[in-house]
């Protein structure tokens, strides 16, 4: 970490920087780099606390055509809306990903079956529910991450009373 990283007000809340380069505040840096790829420059926005950014994007030239531009409160601002939603989607992404929910219906009605994954670093496995209107879980054992849930999955699972898939 640099320097400028650790500098903390004496409660041990991060200090607020505001300079042409780097802006710290509300729990966001924003660090304006040179592009490794080009001639331009490019923007990093990092979650306190996070090692990599959330954010990494083109940023403006100054009028020089040479350095960037000053960052500024606007720009930082409208950072931090942006990397917030880059954050959002992911974290939506990768619950849609871990957590499935079908509906069947079943002569006793309708039922609400889900899977949810837990991605554990030595044995991943998934939780297979089955639950009624009311959320009162009927059933739930464990099956392998990889299982693929589907209508016809859930329904079949349903008709072998709940027993153990395959």
């Amino acid at each position: 970490m640099t320097d400028e990283m650790q500098m903390e007000f004496e409660d041990g809340l991060p200090a607020v920087v505001n300079e042409d380069r780097l802006w710290c505040d509300n729990g966001w840096t924003a660090r304006v780099i040179k592009n490794e790829d080009d001639e331009g420059w490019a923007v990093a926005m990092t979650k306190d606390g996070e090692s990599e950014p959330a954010l990494v994007g083109p940023w403006t030239m100054g009028r020089d055509k040479k350095n960037p531009k000053p960052l500024d409160a606007s720009a930082f601002q409208v950072l931090v809306k942006t990397a917030s939603e880059v954050i959002r989607r992911h974290e939506h992404q990768l619950h849609a990903m871990l957590h499935k929910k079908v509906t069947v219906d079943t002569p006793s009605g309708r039922l609400n079956v889900m899977l949810d994954i837990v991605p554990d670093e030595y044995e991943p496995y998934a939780l297979l529910s089955a639950q009624d209107p009311f959320g009162e879980v009927l059933a739930e054992i464990r099956v392998e991450p990889g299982f693929k849930l589907t209508t016809s999955s859930a329904q079949a699972w349903i008709e072998d009373e709940f027993r153990s898939p395959g």
